[in-house]
């Protein structure tokens, strides 16, 4: 039995990730300047913007080109250049246009670092991948900007663009040869060469290669799922933050091969002439892909067998060898058994994608209109799922149960499992969280306040969320809201999160204690102005979340 139909909910994120990507939500412009400072790597020299405490080096190529004779494969080494490299914004990886920044464009592999200085000292590293699930998103998000990280917390940020949907993630291996080996992963072992690229030049940027945390949200927090489980990037990291994205299981290569076979059918390809693929314009497999269902389907853990018809969807791919096996299914990876994790979600995550898909009628629902909302996703267990919740809450409106079934089933249930699995495995620690911080900001045309949505916790945890330096100036955040209490709930999430990158354990003044997750008492730290340790959280909710499994 399966928690929800998990295929519907990717979709959404993949949606609500392209919606952003349009709307205008935070993306980097022109940065103003006091000065430049350059530094020098193997390829050649780069000029970065010194800009309120923190050099910003923006657009460096960490690999070569991926596209032509290298679509689908491995990336040619970096070509030096001559005279010193500006710092501007790469090109994103093929997906829609994106507002102030570069055309996307198949050789992608780009990454932008921010520090407080290119000195001598040893500053954690936070290697952030971001979001979007595996078909959109890039490192020049502003919601996602590391300014106020290294400024504030005295840490290097970097964040990549990789390879994305089917030029990252097209599985090849059993129809194209040695050559194409690992072609199901390409995107993540970009990341993975980006890792390496940090391993090889970070001491160059005040950072320590030695210590460094991944972390990444939503698809990033999937991603992030996939390196703690990858013999590859094992090496190159210390500590992992999965964020609103549990990657608990990926695609079989069962699953992928299908979507293959049906991308070649839509292009009218027969399989033995795959290598008209490479022929293809970028621009004209990007309009194929969106044809296409957006995500992998879902992997049934009990059958390993995909729980909806049909094939579709681009992403990491269990291949036996760039990824062994699932990320933390049947147990957490023994390959970061010794690696300390944090995981966990946002409260009220459904808010969101109410918000993306305009569903205002949602928030009118009465119980009735809430059974036949369910009723399609949980089946027979819908009457006995609302019923424990209005148990549990008995003030709560329908809308408020429909938003906290639906987004404790998104990214909560797999967030638990992780971090039981990774507690079975007596090794280092892990720590779940809940962000619970509570927007005032109304959804659309409606009384409904956001809460504590999908996406969130971004500008949240990037400590983004900071008094405007003019106080007479209006500050009001995307999804934040306007009230200034905010300021304290993005610092203690900032500190929380650079502490653990400097220390592998997460700590904050003014935050009590946060002990690891265990079998006992089951502490959560729900993050907010006034962060709390809560034991057993939702343990009534999650008794029949359990029963259900069983069932």
């Amino acid at each position: 039995m399966t928690f929800t139909n998990r295929r519907h909910f990717l979709s959404q994120v993949s949606f609500a990730a392209a919606a952003l990507a349009t709307s205008g939500f935070g993306f980097t412009s022109h940065v103003k300047r006091d000065g430049f400072v350059e530094v020098e790597i193997a390829p050649g020299k780069l000029r970065g913007v010194r800009y309120e405490g923190v050099n910003i080096f923006r657009g460096i190529p960490y690999g070569g080109k991926v596209s032509g004779d290298r679509r689908f494969r491995r990336p040619a080494p970096v070509e030096p250049w001559t005279g010193v490299r500006s710092s501007v914004f790469g090109a994103p990886a093929m997906q829609p246009p994106r507002h102030n920044e570069p055309a996307p464009a198949e050789d992608c592999l780009f990454l932008n670092v921010w520090t407080p200085g290119n000195d001598d000292k040893k500053r954690p590293v936070m290697f952030y991948s971001h979001g979007g699930g595996f078909v959109i998103g890039s490192g020049a998000s502003q919601s996602q900007d590391g300014s106020n990280l290294a400024r504030n917390f005295d840490v290097v940020v970097v964040q990549t663009n990789h390879r994305l949907g089917l030029l990252g993630f097209l599985y090849l291996d059993e129809i194209a040869g040695a050559d194409y080996a690992g072609s199901g992963n390409m995107g993540m072992l970009d990341i993975v060469d980006g890792l390496k690229w940090v391993h090889e030049n970070i001491a160059r940027f005040g950072g320590d290669p030695d210590n460094v945390m991944i972390f990444g949200e939503s698809g990033g927090g999937a991603k992030t799922s996939c390196l703690y489980a990858m013999p590859t990037a094992a090496p190159y990291f210390n500590k992992a933050s999965i964020e609103s994205g549990p990657g608990v299981r990926m695609t079989t290569k069962e699953a992928a091969a299908q979507t293959t076979a049906m991308l070649l059918r839509e292009l009218n390809i027969p399989s033995k002439d795959w290598r008209k693929l490479l022929d293809v314009p970028a621009t004209d497999l990007l309009a194929i892909q969106a044809k296409l269902p957006f995500v992998p389907p879902f992997i049934d853990k009990e059958t390993n067998k995909t729980a909806q018809p049909g094939a579709g969807g681009f992403g990491p791919v269990v291949d036996g060898n760039v990824l062994p096996h699932h990320p933390f299914d049947p147990a957490a990876p023994e390959i970061s058994k010794d690696k300390p994790l944090l995981v966990g979600w946002n409260e009220d995550e459904y808010n969101f994608f109410i918000w993306q898909r305009k569903e205002t009628d949602l928030v009118k629902m009465d119980f009735d209109g809430l059974h036949k909302k369910l009723e399609p996703f949980h089946g027979a267990d819908t009457g006995k799922m609302i019923e424990t919740y209005r148990k549990t809450r008995p003030d709560a409106s329908a809308i408020d149960i429909f938003v906290a079934i639906s987004s404790i089933a998104m990214m909560g249930l797999g967030s638990i499992d992780i971090a039981e699995k990774k507690v079975k495995q007596n090794g280092a620690p892990v720590y779940l969280y809940n962000f619970g911080y509570k927007s005032e900001k109304k959804i659309l045309n409606t009384d409904y306040p956001m809460g504590t949505p999908h996406a969130m916790d971004i500008s949240f945890k990037f400590n983004n969320e900071v008094p405007p330096k003019n106080p007479s100036q209006p500050s009001e955040s995307f999804f934040g809201g306007k009230k200034p209490e905010r300021f304290v709930a993005s610092h203690h999430f900032a500190e929380l999160w650079t502490t653990f990158a400097r220390t592998g354990k997460p700590a904050a003044k003014d935050v009590p204690t946060w002990p690891a997750y265990n079998l006992k008492d089951r502490p959560t730290m729900r993050i907010d102005t006034n962060c709390e340790v809560i034991n057993n959280r939702f343990g009534e909710e999650l008794a029949m979340w359990r029963s259900i499994k069983k069932a």
